[in-house]
């Protein structure tokens, strides 16, 4: 028999995993008993994936939204709403607060939708693979100008918010690490790939140009070396104020 407060246990757990659920669904979860529905929520792939068919039947512009934000929104809505997998999509929405980028600068959903597959994808994974992954989005790449940092003329944006608000936060480096971190993703940058359709917004692939990267030795966090981006990543990852930053952000959000 379910209870009152087996109710109120697994309704605060989908709150924390997902995105709330129905009474039906909770006196499910309660008669399956509390381990087995964790397992199942953290299986992914023992669920189906969400039907988007539908959704592009009746509104196909969510499919490729380009510049429109409303659409694009609608996308990544009705997986949440519709998800069966609700731990996955909470987990892109988490490091969507984490890594925010927006519309109001990239101008292309379409690589916005990208990125939050990119959430879903790597969101419970390996650490670095997901930073290594968000430092060549092309999405991120345009969001914080890194299409703009060249061999001769640093930008330092894409590095500062790297440090700042992505992996150890204020006061764990200096203006210099800052300029060091930028020098090495140099190079990382984006070009246009083929338009599925002759008209809108032309896709963007990731491109490492290698003639625009700085290949000379840089001072970063104690380290010199000849780094690139990734080798800053696995520097950056050596640092304990990296693990603080995100188990505090992590309870923040899920707890």
């Amino acid at each position: 028999m379910v209870t009152k407060e087996d109710i109120s246990l697994f309704a605060h757990l989908m709150r924390r995993t997902g995105f709330g659920a129905t009474r039906d669904e909770i006196e499910t979860m309660a008669e399956d008993g509390y381990e087995a529905t964790v397992e199942k929520l953290l299986d992914y792939e023992s669920q189906e994936p969400v039907d988007d068919y539908t959704l592009y039947r009746y509104h196909p512009i969510t499919e490729v939204p380009g510049g429109a934000a409303a659409p694009g929104q609608a996308n990544w809505l009705y997986w949440m709403v519709n998800t069966k997998r609700p731990l996955q999509e909470k987990v892109a929405l988490f490091w969507h607060h984490v890594f925010a980028t927006g519309n109001s600068k990239v101008d292309n959903c379409n690589h916005l939708l990208d990125q939050i597959q990119m959430f879903r994808d790597e969101g419970m994974g390996n650490y670095r693979t997901l930073l290594v992954k968000l430092a060549s989005d092309p999405a991120m790449i345009f969001w914080l100008d890194n299409n703009e940092n060249h061999k001769h003329a640093p930008n330092e944006n894409w590095g500062r918010e790297l440090l700042e608000l992505f992996t150890l936060g204020q006061g764990n480096y200096t203006e210099k690490d800052v300029f060091e971190c930028s020098r090495a993703f140099t190079g990382w940058t984006i070009g246009a790939k083929m338009p599925r359709f002759p008209y809108g917004r032309h896709p963007w692939i990731f491109e490492y140009r290698e003639e625009d990267h700085d290949n000379t030795d840089k001072t970063f966090l104690g380290h010199v070396g000849n780094f690139n981006g990734e080798d800053i990543i696995d520097i950056i990852l050596q640092q304990p104020a990296c693990s603080k930053f995100i188990a505090r952000h992590l309870y923040n959000f899920f707890v």
